[in-house]
């Protein structure tokens, strides 16, 4: 079979060299991919150069020689970077299998005919070698565009990180700069959530290796845009809201199960690190005992008032609920909840008292022991404020307990974020 293949080497030479050209002109014509990267003639002598590799391969598995895959490798590795589709060039490939086969085959017929039966066996070692030049091709294209993905990955989590931290001046280029990159205008409406420990990101979220970062979310008609990030502190996600109303953070978040802070709306990418940490202080504000819970920093300003201040928060528990706190425990719980459910329905003793499954007068009874310890009358609005704000401290001492004893398997939890360097890292919000 080999000297055959010697003999009729002049002319499959030039037929080859005709099919390099149909094959050209007909990948152009029908695969717009190759047509906006390559020119014909550039396109034209690498398919003849492909296509004179698998005569080549077919001597050499004659032989029992190994075929030679380094150029299918590179020209896998080059196409990958190019962006040229794995199927454009898998198809390309396949089309000149079949066409060095047909030119074989006519050469043999037009030099010896009865050799026709002889070139049978040359078909498996052909068919052989061109499964080698695809597999090679598509590995060295698979593994170039893996690790494309991993770079363009962890160029989107630095960038995402650069707006989330304020890595740069807040109203600066950086910010916009990393904006522009990531694919978000200039100008838009923004927010930020942050998920408390064991929260999962939703669809469109992408974690690579060992779940270190998460970067991924696009733009969808039934909700805004999210770009996830995961670190060591914790899951964050920067929404891009377009004409969505913030409470729709609330149908997105819902499917996760998780407890989650969210930020007020910004305009402008150079805020979102302060938002980062308007969430994760909106977060501080849901009782980690109390199951999945999406809290907007703005429905919860007093309690957020409170967790950002933990050692005025720490003197307002004392000096306003100190003689409470002292009590027993069971005293102390019993007036807390009668407190804290007289709040939640709005000064009314009887709606509390059904809460509490008690008689209206047991509530009364309750809060005015709680007058005489305290010496706040619930009948003076200033007064109110101070023991609501008081309870809240108490609540959130009793989260923080918890946290911590949560934390010692995930320290850094965004709950301990601390509001970012820069401007406006004085204001409260």
């Amino acid at each position: 079979m080999e000297r055959i293949i010697e003999e009729i080497r002049e002319d499959l030479s030039r037929r080859i060299a005709v099919t390099a050209d149909r094959l050209a002109d007909r990948t152009l014509a029908e695969d717009p991919a190759y047509a906006a990267l390559l020119g014909r003639a550039e396109l034209r002598e690498r398919i003849h150069h492909n296509l004179r590799q698998s005569v080549d391969g077919l001597v050499r598995g004659i032989r029992g020689q190994p075929v030679e895959l380094a150029d299918a490798r590179a020209t896998g590795v080059l196409r990958a970077e190019q962006g040229l589709p794995l199927a454009s060039l898998l198809r390309t490939y396949r089309r000149g299998g079949r066409l060095v086969w047909q030119d074989l085959h006519e050469a043999v017929a037009v030099h010896d005919p009865a050799a026709l039966p002889r070139l049978l066996p040359a078909a498996a070692v052909l068919w052989d070698v061109l499964d080698q030049l695809t597999d090679a091709v598509a590995d060295a294209y698979r593994r170039t565009q893996a690790a494309r993905c991993d770079r363009d990955r962890e160029r989107r989590a630095a960038l995402l990180d650069a707006l989330l931290d304020g890595a740069g001046p807040s109203d600066g280029p950086a910010a916009s700069e990393a904006a522009a990159q990531l694919g978000l205008p200039e100008r838009g409406r923004f927010a930020v959530v942050v998920l408390a420990p064991g929260g999962t990101a939703g669809p469109g979220g992408t974690a690579d290796a060992g779940g270190a970062g998460r970067v991924g979310g696009e733009p969808g008609a039934d909700g805004p845009r999210v770009l996830w990030r995961i670190r060591a502190d914790g899951e964050t996600g920067l929404l891009e809201l377009g004409h969505h109303p913030l409470e729709s953070v609330r149908e997105l978040l819902g499917p996760l199960g998780a407890r989650a802070g969210v930020s007020p709306v910004v305009e402008a990418p150079g805020d979102l690190a302060r938002a980062r940490w308007l969430a994760a202080l909106a977060l501080r504000t849901v009782p980690a005992s109390g199951g999945a819970c999406t809290a907007l920093l703005d429905e919860r300003l007093p309690t957020a008032l409170v967790a950002s201040q933990a050692e005025l928060a720490g003197r307002l528990r004392q000096v306003v609920l100190g003689p409470v706190l002292a009590l027993p425990a069971e005293d102390r719980r019993v007036l807390l909840t009668t407190l804290g459910t007289w709040l939640t329905c709005r000064g009314s003793t009887t709606y509390a008292a059904q809460r509490l499954y008690c008689h209206r007068n047991t509530v009364s009874n309750r809060l005015r022991r709680l007058e005489q310890l305290t010496g706040r009358m619930l009948s003076d609005p200033a007064h109110v404020v101070e023991l609501a704000l008081a309870h809240a401290a108490v609540l959130q001492r009793a989260a923080g307990a918890s946290a911590a004893t949560a934390a010692s398997a995930a320290p850094g939890a965004p709950g301990d974020a601390k509001p970012p360097a820069g401007r406006g890292a004085g204001r409260s919000g």
